[in-house]
């Protein structure tokens, strides 16, 4: 008994091993994935509070929970003012700046068009219903005391082309507050890799757009958010078009250049917000926006395969 004691009481002074740890779960629609070096003590406390907090967001910008600060505003008569949190109206004025240098390429009331449009039926809107849809930045009013409204009783908004990369980066704020220095963490297309995996920077992979086991080009990478933004994600083919969910505000259709567009940024927010604009901007004007933003990087896929990167990462062979 007392040797018995005697291993406990010197495995409990060992010191607790650094390790790789795992979690994948569903949440805002897709599936979540992270791993980091810890040594062990309080990883499940680490998963537990990113879980939380993806949860938390889920709930506070999903349109499809009716309690959620979008629903609620979509749910809104013209005219009637919302004060709203703090967090929302950050992700409100960051859409608006997005609107604004893409000349209306990024627009969160594109959902007066996208909620017409049933993937799985496979059910797309006729012209008439798509120019009765109310899609424009002009028909909200984000005021700077948290209050927001709409002029029109018909306008909708969805955060899907932001939220998830605003979400990757309140996971990175809570890995960096419990002392996490390794880590990838990711919300279906979007990512953040910390420090490096094995002694080696990270080897992110952007999938091949027409094969979902099949990796496109492989980046090593470190400290840095990616997004990727394609026409694989919610489809269907009708009468031998390619009927994808990234439309093209001005036209409520889907836009037609590219199949996949993935963007590097130093916050979430700002790479989600990119992917979804340059793929609706196409190769030229998407390029030409990419090359003169400081510290953005963009990769892009056109519907032949061919590769297209941003002068910082230098030409396609």
């Amino acid at each position: 008994m007392i040797r018995i004691l005697a291993l406990l009481l010197l495995s409990l002074c060992l010191p607790v091993q650094a390790e790789w740890h795992n979690a994948t779960w569903d949440s805002m629609g897709t599936r979540a994935t992270l791993e980091f070096w810890h040594n062990g003590g309080e990883s499940d406390a680490v998963t537990a509070s990113v879980k939380q907090e993806f949860d938390r967001l889920q709930h506070l910008l999903s349109p499809w929970i009716e309690e959620s600060e979008l629903a609620r505003f979509n749910a809104l008569d013209a005219d009637i003012v919302m004060t709203v949190s703090r967090e929302f109206h950050l992700l409100l004025k960051r859409s608006a700046y997005y609107a604004d240098i893409s000349n209306g390429a990024f627009d969160i009331t594109f959902a007066g068009a996208g909620h017409l449009y049933d993937y799985r039926a496979g059910i797309a809107p006729d012209d008439v219903r798509l120019q009765q849809a109310r899609i424009g930045m002009r028909y909200l009013r984000i005021g700077d005391d948290w209050s927001v409204a709409k002029t029109d009783s018909a306008v909708r908004i969805d955060l899907g082309g932001i939220a998830k990369g605003y979400a990757i980066d309140r996971a990175v704020a809570l890995l960096h507050q419990a002392g996490i220095e390794h880590a990838y963490i990711s919300l279906g297309g979007d990512s953040y890799v910390m420090g490096q995996r094995n002694d080696r920077l990270w080897q992110v992979g952007i999938r091949h757009p027409r094969s979902e086991q099949a990796v496109a080009i492989t980046l090593p990478l470190t400290d840095i958010a990616v997004s990727t933004s394609g026409d694989y994600e919610r489809f269907f083919v009708r009468d031998g078009e390619h009927v994808h969910h990234i439309l093209n505000p001005k036209t409520g259709k889907p836009a037609g250049e590219l199949s996949s567009v993935t963007v590097l940024a130093a916050a979430g927010m700002d790479a989600d917000a990119l992917s979804t604009t340059l793929f609706v901007l196409g190769i030229e004007k998407g390029m030409a926006l990419a090359n003169q933003l400081a510290d953005v990087s963009a990769i892009m896929i056109d519907l032949h395969g061919k590769v297209y990167y941003s002068d910082d990462l230098g030409s396609a062979d």
